[in-house]
């Protein structure tokens, strides 16, 4: 499959993972990322990061034509999640692969095992 394929692919599963959720399209970026596209994992990672701002931006728009942003409710979470970017961006050049995928991989099934049980 042509890569311009999959990037398009691959962009359009995050965007509606993100659309759909307000969030979770780095849980399809970096597998695909890394096992379809063939990229160095920290790598996939760190573009994960860059890929979703956009897209949440733009999710954010949709919600807020919609009548379903409230921004100052949203400020809080918007500081913590900046100085949390922050602190772990720092980290993360540290960390060994090894742990990122763990931590991924234990976020991901936390997050499976709460919408499963707790719908």
């Amino acid at each position: 499959m042509k890569k311009n394929v999959k990037l398009a692919i691959t962009g359009a599963l995050a965007g509606t993972a993100n659309g759909f959720f307000g969030a979770g399209g780095g849980m399809f970026l970096v597998p695909l990322f890394t096992k379809w596209l063939g990229m160095e994992q920290k790598t996939a990672f760190a573009t994960s990061v860059a890929v979703i701002l956009p897209l949440s931006v733009v999710s954010a728009v949709v919600y807020f034509c919609q009548g379903g942003l409230d921004f100052l409710g949203a400020w809080p979470y918007l500081l913590g999640g900046l100085a949390g970017g922050i602190i772990s961006g720092r980290v993360f050049k540290k960390m060994p692969v090894t742990w990122l995928r763990r931590i991924f991989g234990a976020l991901i099934l936390y997050g499976g095992i709460r919408a499963v049980l707790l719908l």
